[in-house]
């Protein structure tokens, strides 16, 4: 698969920026074009985030990585979506007999329930049990109400990886809804960068892939997905206006630590990796809330 362009958001001393990522630094793109666009979600709006990243390929490299620190992708978003139950052997573990639902579950989560790119998940003193979900995130670039399948996939600006960390009986802590268990703070992670979206083989049948401490715990293929990327955007499109920079977590495989016997939950020290072919790695420890 060809390497594409990597841009993310970041921190330098304490200022939050955003650049290309190269094997030999980062480009601090904000530095050049900051003034017109202060992230990367004001360049996406602008449709312009492919072209520059192609502009700065030629240019030096601003900063080491070891100098940086990643934050998520895009800052503020307007919407972060996340779709549950999303691949067949996932459905399968919901004991009800019922097959795939003819429409995708969704909830919310909000910015700050997200960290960067090798930054702890943050396990709350709340509850011990802290799980990962590793899953392919998009984001809106062409805005749009009622998008037609067959259009959906030109709504796409780039793409990223998530670990969808969830607070497992928060989860239930209510009879219909999962909000709590799924927005303590820096309990998930998104990135490390954003990939600009040129053509459908980008996530059409892509492996994702969990691990935790070297071991595999989730892998998966996003052409077994229930719900297609086009069927996502098209289902959310039909009742709230999609707007460039919306972020839409697709769902994770089969494999949490919840459904192991016993559970197996996420303890500091831990290193939880989230792969996909062309997309990159997305890794994170885990820490105790201080």
């Amino acid at each position: 698969m060809t390497e594409r362009p990597r841009l993310a958001g970041f921190s330098h001393r304490g200022v939050r920026k955003y650049g290309l990522v190269r094997d030999d630094g980062i480009v601090d793109l904000s530095a050049r074009h900051g003034e017109r666009w202060p992230s990367l979600r004001e360049v996406i709006e602008a449709g312009y985030l492919a072209k520059l990243a192609d502009e700065a390929a030629i240019l030096p490299a601003d900063y080491a990585l070891a100098e940086i620190t990643y934050e998520i992708p895009i800052p503020a978003p307007e919407k972060i979506i996340c779709v549950g139950v999303n691949f067949p052997d996932r459905n399968a573990e919901y004991k009800d007999g019922q097959d795939a639902p003819p429409n995708p579950s969704l909830f919310v989560r909000f910015p700050r329930s997200f960290t960067g790119h090798d930054r702890p998940l943050i396990r709350p003193p709340e509850s011990p049990q802290l799980d990962y979900e590793g899953e392919i995130v998009i984001i809106i670039g062409k805005g749009g109400r009622r998008i037609a399948q067959t259009d959906a996939l030109g709504h796409i600006a780039a793409l990223s990886l998530c670990n969808e960390g969830t607070i497992r009986d928060w989860v239930r802590h209510a009879k219909f809804n999962v909000t709590q268990g799924k927005n303590f703070d820096a309990s998930g992670s998104i990135g490390p960068w954003l990939v600009p979206y040129a053509e459908e083989s980008q996530l059409a049948d892509i492996k994702l892939e969990t691990r935790v401490n070297g071991e595999v715990r989730q892998s998966d293929r996003t052409s077994r997905m229930i719900f297609s990327f086009r069927k996502i955007i098209s289902y959310i499109s039909t009742f709230t206006t999609l707007v460039p920079g919306d972020v839409i977590v697709c769902g994770t495989p089969t494999g949490a630590g919840a459904r192991f016997d016993p559970p197996v939950w996420l303890k500091p020290g831990d290193v939880v990796e989230v792969e996909a072919e062309g997309i990159g790695l997305l890794r994170n420890t885990i820490a105790d809330e201080v």
